[in-house]
């Protein structure tokens, strides 16, 4: 028996016989994950439009929470006193917490970055905050996530040249100080992140750096942020070619459907995303053929549910003609279509895992990207992607 708890217990039920695709079970502190898994994201610790109560109603069983966000409000006094963000918000399940180093990319304007830590200027007043390994994991410590992210010198994905480097060798010296900096070892499990742009060299070398180090699982950062999709899908592929096969493999910001399809067959056992929840507040519904924006007049007198097939609340109840009614004006709208986009999510996951455990992710493949492509015009990039693990489409 090991001496001290582990906070993340990770089995792996199915293997895919054709694609690197698998289904798994992670045990953490406060609930089990069901893997692959998509995360929703909840920033400043809820889920915008959504209670805890109904994320549970829909088998959501883990969410993530913004540490930068969460560390400036409401702040870890209160977090401290309340006993963690679990109690917080009242979120029985499973919580996962960036670091807030993507912030670095999307408030760039507001932050410099040092081999110390990256100095931010507060988008809520001008206060300038220093924030390092130490601290962003500190942080962390308070919030009682169960999985937590390193912080990592986050790089544009497009950008190229020694900055790319740089980043790669600081993002590995910034997690031995997070490890350090670790006062929760038995109650949660810290991520490296895969760093180097979209350099194969710099991608192996980052990947082959961090398995030296004695962790639970692993995230692959720095992606889905506006490189190409050919880009993209290599560097998974080769990040999880050198990733140990008994550790959850987490593909950070990543949550478009045909990308979880594909990025499954890659390997990948975790996602999260803002565009299912956010996508909902600009009146958009997910469903298997694409968007619906129920915005558009077409939708006026449409009587039906978005999606025929969904068991979602919303779907069961309200016709696309409602919802057209009153997207982007009540707020309502945003709380029905989110319930919608979240089922949507959880579903696709649940059906990628049956059909791994049944043997027939290939031809779940095939036939979910002949619904998105009908005249089968698939992208290049998919095509590409699916022919590297076996998988050619129909």
């Amino acid at each position: 028996m090991e001496s001290q708890k582990t906070p993340l217990i990770f089995e792996i039920f199915t293997e895919c016989k054709t694609t690197k695709a698998r289904t798994g079970r992670m045990i953490l502190a406060h609930h089990h994950v069901d893997t692959p898994v998509f995360m929703p994201v909840g920033t400043q610790g809820t889920l915008k439009g959504l209670l805890p109560q109904q994320l549970e109603q829909l088998d959501c069983q883990i969410i993530l929470g913004n540490t930068y966000h969460l560390g400036n409000r409401p702040g870890t006094d209160i977090l401290r006193k309340a006993g963690g963000l679990h109690k917080f918000m009242n979120w029985k399940r499973a919580l996962l917490t960036d670091s807030g180093g993507f912030q670095m990319v999307s408030l760039l304007q507001l932050a410099e970055i040092t081999e110390e830590g990256v100095k931010f200027k507060s988008p809520y007043n001008e206060s300038e905050c220093m924030l390092t390994p130490e601290h962003s994991i500190q942080i962390q410590n308070t919030i009682g996530a169960d999985i937590i992210m390193q912080l990592d010198d986050v790089v544009k994905s497009t950008i190229t040249g020694p900055r790319v480097e740089e980043a790669m060798h600081r993002t590995t010296r910034w997690f031995d100080r997070c490890l350090s900096a670790h006062e929760r070892p038995n109650e949660q499990s810290i991520f490296p992140i895969v760093q180097g742009g979209l350099d194969p060299k710099l991608r192996s070398e980052s990947a082959c750096q961090l398995i030296q180090r004695d962790v639970n699982g692993y995230a692959v950062g720095g992606l889905s942020g506006g490189e190409s999709k050919d880009d993209f899908w290599r560097m998974v592929h080769l990040s999880t070619d050198i990733l140990p096969k008994n550790k959850p493999r987490y593909l950070m910001g990543v949550g478009f459907a045909v990308d979880l399809v594909v990025c499954c067959a890659l390997g990948i056992d975790m996602y999260d995303c803002v565009f299912p929840t956010r996508t909902a507040r600009f009146g958009c519904a997910l469903t298997r053929t694409g968007q619906l924006n129920l915005r558009k007049a077409q939708y006026s007198r449409d009587l039906k549910p978005i999606d025929e097939l969904c068991e979602c609340s919303t779907c069961k109840t309200y016709t696309r003609a409602y919802l057209h009614q009153i997207v982007t004006i009540e707020t309502v709208s945003c709380h029905l279509l989110t319930v919608h986009n979240i089922a949507f999510q959880m579903r696709l996951m649940r059906d990628i895992r049956e059909s791994i455990k049944e043997q027939k992710f290939p031809k779940f493949i095939q036939d979910y990207m002949l619904t998105v492509y009908p005249n089968k015009d698939y992208p290049t990039w998919i095509v590409k992607a699916l022919e590297a693990v076996n998988v050619t489409l129909l």
